[in-house]
């Protein structure tokens, strides 16, 4: 499984999306213009995208604030408690669903 950080995830949203988006509009162009099925596919796609990104972003930032307290109770009990860093964390799982669909989709829409 690759690395992930933060700065990677943000990256691919700031640059990436607006190219996602840019594709996405155009297709959503062609689908009011011609109006068939299979030009609604890609509009659909990106509703239910969308919908599960935030469900995945909440679990992900849900089940970090739980292991931070956890580790940070765990440290209060054998009296050490290490360094403040658990906002990042949840941070960074909170937007690991978001740029990892936007990676995906850049990837997709500009073949």
């Amino acid at each position: 499984m690759a690395k992930h950080s933060i700065a990677k995830d943000l990256a691919a949203l700031w640059f990436q999306a607006p190219m996602v988006i840019a594709a996405r509009t155009q297709a959503m162009a062609v689908a009011a213009m011609t109006g068939t099925a299979a030009d609604y596919v890609e509009t659909s796609r990106m509703v239910t995208e969308k919908m599960a990104a935030a469900a995945e972003s909440v679990v992900a930032a849900n089940v970090a604030v739980m292991k931070e307290g956890f580790d940070a109770a765990a440290g209060l009990a054998v009296g050490k408690i290490g360094p403040a860093a658990g906002h990042k964390r949840i941070a960074a799982a909170a937007l690991r669903p978001y740029a990892k669909r936007v990676r995906a989709n850049a990837r997709r829409l500009t073949k």
